[in-house]
């Protein structure tokens, strides 16, 4: 619920238990670190205290050295293993499952913006399924923000002029606070919003009830057609002006210096508002820049729609 949040939030998925304990067994070793540096300051300020009958003196050297020794070798590998145990437990969680829905992510002062693959939008709400993990790719129309949902465990920058995303996977229906962690404006502390998640069932049927545009595909097709992309990217015959767009998404491509490239949601967003950036080889750097004639949302059906293509086709619907 938006109102206080418990001090253990609801659990969402798998990689929020991975966060508790890693938080918790930091916590733990930093305490235990800190009990002993407390307890070693107070028996040594007694013991040794001005007036004290304790034997004072040099410890030995040999003593001396091997205590440095030990105690320099244990922590090094204190170190190593709680780093090894973080990264892996961290590293292993970035990458959404393939079959993820996948839902877009617009920030804008100050407001959350997304859109699900059926076309339905919502302004300051996300609506999930539970069992379903959902992937978030992220852009911001104007400044950084970041996607912050404490009982997911989850946190994201969101950058203007590239996407960033994140995952999770829900199993428990209920509404939770979404907040912006990133100080973006004057009314930073006012860009909230909530993650619904909803059985299947009830999600199936919030989605029926909602306003049935075309879904996210269908219409960057028809900023694709609009805007003349097809006059080049359509072309066929040894002399066109542009590469086919067909199965592009997810393959690698040789660029104009020499540099190869994954062409990923920010690749296309980089080739659609900045094509000099990443120049295709092969090809005359003509294309003109978009990025005064599309906005974030319709940049995001534009590209939905070219990760749609298949391979042999070009840029027709």
């Amino acid at each position: 619920m938006r109102g206080g949040l418990p001090i253990f939030p609801v659990e969402a998925d798998a990689r929020s238990v991975v966060t508790d304990h890693l938080f918790f067994g930091l916590l733990g070793l930093s305490v235990a670190i800190i009990l002993l540096v407390v307890s070693l300051v107070v028996v040594f300020s007694v013991r040794y205290r001005r007036g004290s009958s304790a034997k004072r003196g040099e410890l030995p050297e040999i003593v001396s050295k091997e205590f440095e020794i030990g105690w320099t070798v244990a922590t090094f590998f204190l170190f190593l293993f709680v780093f090894w145990w973080v990264s892996s437990s961290q590293l292993s969680g970035f990458k959404a499952p393939a079959n993820a829905l996948e839902i877009h992510v617009v920030a804008k002062q100050w407001m959350w913006k997304t859109q699900h693959p059926s076309g339905v939008r919502e302004i300051n709400a996300l609506h999930a399924p539970t069992g379903v993990p959902v992937r978030l790719v992220m852009t911001s129309q104007d400044v950084i923000h970041s996607f912050y949902v404490p009982a997911f465990r989850m946190k994201q920058d969101v950058l203007p002029g590239r996407y960033t995303e994140t995952w999770f996977k829900a199993n428990r229906p209920g509404t939770y606070p979404l907040y912006c962690a990133e100080y973006c404006g004057t009314d930073h502390s006012q860009m909230l919003g909530e993650v619904v998640v909803m059985r299947p069932a009830d999600y199936g049927r919030w989605t029926a009830v909602q306003p049935q545009p075309n879904d996210l595909a269908g219409q960057g097709g028809v900023l694709y057609r609009s805007l003349g992309c097809g006059s080049c990217h359509d072309a066929a015959g040894p002399n066109h002006n542009a590469p086919s767009l067909g199965g592009l998404y997810g393959q690698q491509v040789m660029l104009s210096d020499g540099r190869r490239a994954l062409v990923d949601e920010t690749f296309l967003h980089q080739a659609i508002v900045q094509p000099d950036r990443n120049a295709v080889a092969g090809y005359p750097a003509t294309m003109p820049s978009y990025a005064k004639a599309i906005d974030e949302e319709g940049l995001n059906a534009l590209i939905a729609y070219l990760k749609s293509l298949p391979a042999h086709a070009g840029g027709r619907s």
